[in-house]
């Protein structure tokens, strides 16, 4: 028996087609056609390889450790959005099973 390993790391990094993200819905979508969901999604993967690539060039090179520490605030604030979006999302989901049918 196998067992699938599932790491959000990897799945944040990993590109992906635009039609891709078709599931999210025409909901999702702004009147210019731009998915709402795959920008943001787009801009938190960003915001954590900037924070990676600037630790570790602080590591490496000894770079400005201000640069470092703005870019891992940057990435913990967006982290933090997430996660809240993630609780509201799953907190609307819990309030639709529990209303009667």
């Amino acid at each position: 028996m196998s067992t699938v390993g599932f790491s959000a790391y990897t799945a944040l990094n990993t590109t992906r087609p635009a039609d891709a993200a078709g599931s999210a819905g025409a909901a999702a979508k702004t009147g210019d056609g731009k998915n709402v969901v795959a920008e943001g999604i787009s801009d938190f993967r960003a915001a954590l390889q900037q924070a990676e690539g600037s630790a570790m060039e602080t590591a490496v090179s000894g770079a400005d450790p201000h640069a470092m520490v703005e870019a891992l605030a940057n990435a913990e604030m967006m982290l933090d959005a997430a996660v809240t979006i993630r609780d509201k999302v799953v907190e609307a989901y819990q309030e639709l099973l529990r209303m009667p049918v």
